[in-house]
């Protein structure tokens, strides 16, 4: 199968959260702009500072950029850096969640609220209470219930948090290593309202096809950023980047809480350096949506591609197409 064309080439678009609401999928992607920064591991090349919206009618049709939904100056707390963001609906309100770094420098989560899913979204003037890290992914389960899933070591600041407590000197020295336990997403369940959480927050657990948890060792299997979640056949789907090592992998489980046990690749390395995916049932099809850097060559001005995935008789995630 050909490699698949951008759904925009207008404007450089990455980490694609997609969505179906109102028979249509809308896409919430991070808007990538040029920079002069190099780069570095700590993420300093992704200067982005506002989002835009797509929607469609069908997927390979024609794609509609409703503009931008939300920026950097509109939010009080917010620094700099607005990384990889989610939409959620509930009672008839969207809800886009966002990370950034505040004004310390210290990436937190964001909420800001709409009554279209293209927006516009007024955000709240405080981050999310209790919220960290980056890669907000939310989930509504059948009963109701919201889920906030985030997380992402690097640059993303995960591994600052071990203690419980921002410790800036961890940036280069808490990520798990060797036989250690990797490091664990997080998740929250979100307030009937969505603006905040209504418990604690939670490490995710992830198991090892043996049943152990993931080594830190396993660049292959263990997380690293990018979580999502969905739901098929009664069964919990956690999908998430390897990180360095390139690859979108995913986890089954039976509560959306986990735990989770590792199940598979879904996506090979693609062009670029990170890799950041959603996963959505649209017109009785299942589509994978991702980024690479096929537009530009650069790292940090990625495109958003679109490809089917189908379930085997086991509930196992495959491509429809072989990858290219």
């Amino acid at each position: 199968m050909a490699d698949p064309s951008p759904i925009a080439t207008h404007i450089f678009t990455a980490d694609p959260s997609a969505h179906a609401f109102n028979g249509k999928i809308y896409v919430y992607p991070s808007h990538d702009r040029e920079t002069d920064i190099q780069d570095n591991d700590n993420g300093d090349q992704y200067d982005m500072n506002d989002y835009h919206v797509f929607s469609m009618e069908s997927v390979g049709g024609p794609v509609t950029d409703h503009g931008i939904a939300l920026k950097a100056d509109d939010v009080p707390w917010v620094g700099k850096q607005m990384w990889a963001p989610d939409a959620a609906e509930k009672n008839g309100k969207y809800y886009l969640y966002y990370p950034a770094r505040d004004k310390e420098g210290v990436f937190r989560i964001g909420v800001a609220a709409g009554d279209k899913p293209e927006g516009p979204f007024k955000p709240d003037p405080e981050p999310i209470p209790g919220s960290y890290s980056i890669d907000p992914a939310s989930f509504v389960d059948d009963d109701g219930q919201a889920y906030l899933y985030f997380g992402g070591i690097w640059g993303g600041q995960l591994q600052c948090w071990r203690t419980g407590d921002f410790v800036r000197e961890a940036y280069d020295t808490m990520e798990a290593s060797g036989d250690e336990p990797a490091l664990l997403p997080r998740v929250a369940k979100l307030s009937d309202d969505m603006h905040t959480f209504s418990g604690d927050v939670q490490q995710i657990v992830l198991h090892d096809t043996d049943g152990k948890p993931i080594h830190a060792s396993n660049h292959d299997r263990r997380f690293f950023e990018a979580a999502w979640m969905h739901k098929y056949q009664g069964k919990y789907y956690f999908s998430y980047s390897t990180g360095d090592t390139h690859y979108l992998v995913y986890a089954i489980g039976e509560s959306p809480l986990g735990p989770f046990t590792y199940a598979g690749r879904i996506l090979e390395p693609v062009k670029g350096w990170t890799t950041h995916h959603s996963i959505v049932e649209f017109q009785s099809k299942w589509y994978l949506f991702y980024h690479d850097v096929s537009l530009s060559g650069k790292n940090h001005l990625r495109c958003v591609k679109v490809r089917e995935l189908v379930y085997d008789a086991e509930g196992k995630i495959k491509l429809a197409q072989p990858q290219p």
